[in-house]
């Protein structure tokens, strides 16, 4: 089991330096084994042993649970040896993990259901449940940037109180129930490791979030507006833009007329006005007009 295999490109080039160093690995990978079909493999096993335990041969499920175990491993090898490390074979990796564990929880849960207390099968699914939250916790904790490694029933010791369970079945239920317990607790733990490391973090909304959930947005922009008689910020001068205009034709009939009277007390304030003499002028001659016309 490894993390982060390359490209599958570069696996002539791996082969050669894989036969000078040697190895279980380098030995499959002149085979012409490749790390994929080894984890496909593994998940044969798994369902093949899923069968088996459902139909109660629990010595010949131990025997097949050891060799899943050494596919997780080979696998691993092999992509090392042959230089084919990718993020694709890591992804196969994890999601390979968890159907071949669901398959042997799966199988557990089948052989405990036909037996003479049904209800036990609950264990085994309430163990493949919280080991799905552990699983869950530690990929979003990575994916925020918080390490969520460690505890004391990861993958491997989970697969060994499972085998265990199924080896010593005269006491599979206390078992069980032991192995419920440590794995909730590793559950409990690695969410409060994550809490504490999330704790006074504050996590960054993208641009368009915090352009939408600024505070005083719309009093800002509005200020703007008086200030500068742009709607847009930053824009201190040229026409309005294209939605502005928008809005002001949705704007009610009073409030354009308001505005066009505005404009023309404004346009008839920055008049130049006559000089005095002119205006006396005008005036004599329009009393004169109104006393022909009486």
């Amino acid at each position: 089991m490894i993390d982060g295999r390359r490209d599958r490109t570069r696996e002539p080039q791996g082969t050669g330096a894989a036969a000078r160093r040697g190895g279980v690995g380098a030995r499959l990978v002149r085979l012409g084994v490749s790390a994929d079909l080894v984890t496909a493999f593994g998940v044969l096993i798994a369902a093949v042993n899923a069968v088996v335990i459902g139909t109660g041969h629990l010595y010949v499920a131990c025997a097949l649970l050891i060799v899943g175990g050494l596919m997780d491993t080979l696998d691993g090898a092999v992509a090392k040896a042959a230089g084919s490390s990718s993020a694709r074979g890591a992804f196969l990796d994890s999601v390979a993990d968890r159907v071949a564990d669901s398959l042997l929880f799966g199988g557990l849960a089948w052989y405990l259901a036909v037996g003479r207390h049904p209800a036990d099968a609950l264990l085994p699914v309430a163990i493949l449940a919280v080991s799905s939250v552990i699983s869950y916790e530690r990929a979003k904790a990575e994916s925020l940037g918080f390490s969520a490694r460690g505890g004391l029933m990861e993958r491997a010791e989970r697969l060994i109180g499972f085998g265990l369970a199924m080896l010593v079945h005269v006491v599979m239920i206390p078992l069980l129930v032991a192995l419920l317990v440590l794995t909730t607790g590793t559950a409990i733990g690695r969410f409060v490791r994550v809490w504490r490391q999330a704790s006074g973090t504050v996590v960054a909304a993208s641009p368009a979030t915090a352009r939408l959930w600024r505070r005083g947005k719309v009093e800002s922009r509005w200020r703007q507006l008086r200030e500068t008689g742009s709607p847009v910020p930053g824009r201190l001068s040229g026409a309005p833009s294209a939605r502005w205009r928008n809005r002001r034709r949705e704007a009610p009939l009073s409030t354009r007329l308001r505005r066009v009277l505005s404009t023309q007390d404004a346009a008839r304030a920055s008049r130049p006005k006559a000089p005095r003499a002119e205006r006396s002028a005008r005036a004599l001659r329009r009393r004169m007009d109104d006393g022909r016309s009486r």
